[in-house]
């Protein structure tokens, strides 16, 4: 009984660190495989014409691809 503690606790850490990782580097969440991205699609929806949200997104994504490292 006390291993199951012990590796419970220590999980409940690791889920602890991994929520405090991810608050403090306000990143949204992304697969790992690239979704409709690997697919070679711009955008998911059919408009000729993004909507502000998605430019604003856009504008953000091609800022962060400058400032990369390579």
């Amino acid at each position: 009984m006390q291993t199951f503690i012990m590796v419970f606790a220590l999980f409940i850490i690791v889920v602890l660190a991994m929520a405090v990782g991810y608050i403090v580097q306000r990143k949204t969440i992304s697969g790992s495989c690239g979704g409709i991205g690997a697919l070679g699609m711009e955008k998911a929806c059919d408009c000729d014409e993004p909507c502000d949200k998605r430019k604003d997104r856009m504008r953000k994504e091609q800022t962060w691809k400058e400032n990369q490292i390579h």
